[in-house]
């Protein structure tokens, strides 16, 4: 039993390296892609001379050009995918322990959708205007925040929160706000402000910048340390409350944790990409089909997986049709549609990644 135990550690080890070094190659070829062609060299040398200490040590051969589309374009927005992807991810992971559904995914609860109306008010009446240039961004913040806050309202009986009620005002709270955002769609002055607005509402990462980063970063890392603590009550969540309950778990203070955990990631996610979809769906199947049903696993792959999946999504979507660009949230249908499928066919795969 002990040798067992380490082998399935030592592989796992293993594959999260490999992981990682796959994040590190996408990172790095996905900035080498574009209308201008750079490699990866020129790439990793410019990125190296903007750290502090070690850029005295670069002899700087590149061109202005070279490091204006690698610093401020291309690296900013390919980190931001990598950010996007993994708050998707561990969004997705949770709720689907949360609420004990297959299906679940980050927008379930509603948060998206009400991000939509905000975005949508900026993008097509100016709204929030004396945000400046972070209107958008603060108010989907905004957006998804009310929702949130709708959602756990309607979703407390006595003062608890029960799963069921959860989900039901999740999906009515989902529907009236997307209904909302249709009808200022429907009333925006300007046709260009409409397809900015749903160019936006499918996803883009097009609008990229480095102060973007920093708070959806902050607010992933510190959700995802938490987790990552508290795995083991994720796994008993997966077992039932009342096996949860037993096993020492306040149920409802917990799941009122992960409310919040939940809804503060993708709300600063949706903020900086728009609507994402798919992602929050399909990757934790994935990483439960590689490394079984424990959280303190399936977490960290689902992190990784979920960076590198929107990276090349993001990838795809600027050049298949280039010069223009696709929205990313369709790429990411296209690819998540076809492989959710293939999963729901395979016999031997069962929410929470047992063989039966």
């Amino acid at each position: 039993m002990k040798v067992n135990n380490y082998r399935s550690k030592q592989l796992f080890r293993f594959f999260i390296f490999f992981l990682l070094c796959s994040l590190l190659l996408s990172i790095t070829f996905a900035v080498t892609l574009g209308p201008v062609k750079i490699s990866p060299v020129t790439v990793w040398e410019i990125t190296l001379s903007h750290i502090p200490f070690l850029g005295e040590y670069i002899d700087a051969d590149w061109s202005k050009t070279q490091e204006r589309i690698i610093w401020d374009i291309r690296l900013a927005r390919v980190l931001l995918g990598a950010v996007v992807g993994a708050g998707l991810s561990v969004v997705g992971v949770v709720i689907q322990a949360l609420v004990r559904n297959s299906l679940a995914d980050p927008y379930i609860l509603g948060i998206s959708s009400g991000s939509s109306v905000a975005a949508t008010l900026v993008i097509l009446f100016g709204a929030f205007s004396f945000f400046g240039q972070y209107a958008l961004s603060l108010g989907a913040f905004l957006g998804a925040a009310l929702s949130m806050i709708l959602v756990y309202m309607l979703a407390q009986a006595g003062g608890r929160i029960q799963t069921t009620r959860l989900l039901l005002a999740g999906v009515a709270v989902s529907f009236i706000m997307s209904a909302v955002t249709n009808f200022i769609v429907t009333m925006a002055p300007k046709e260009s402000g409409i397809r900015e607005a749903m160019f936006w509402m499918m996803g883009s990462l097009a609008g990229a910048k480095w102060e973007y980063l920093t708070i959806p970063a902050v607010v992933i890392m510190v959700g995802s340390g938490y987790l990552f603590l508290y795995s083991r009550s994720l796994n008993a969540l997966l077992m039932g409350e009342e096996t949860a309950a037993t096993l020492g778990i306040n149920i409802d203070s917990f799941r009122k944790i992960l409310v919040i955990i939940t809804s503060l990631i993708t709300g600063t996610v949706v903020a900086v990409s728009g609507s994402i979809g798919f992602i929050g769906l399909v990757v934790p199947h994935l990483a439960r089909l590689l490394v079984g049903s424990d959280h303190k696993r399936v977490l960290p792959v689902s992190i990784l997986i979920g960076m590198i999946l929107v990276i090349w999504s993001d990838v795809f979507a600027r050049l298949v049709l280039a010069p223009q660009e696709l929205p990313i949230g369709v790429v990411t249908a296209i690819c998540g549609g076809p492989f959710f499928i293939w999963l729901l066919r395979r016999s031997s795969y069962s929410f929470g990644g047992n063989n039966k």
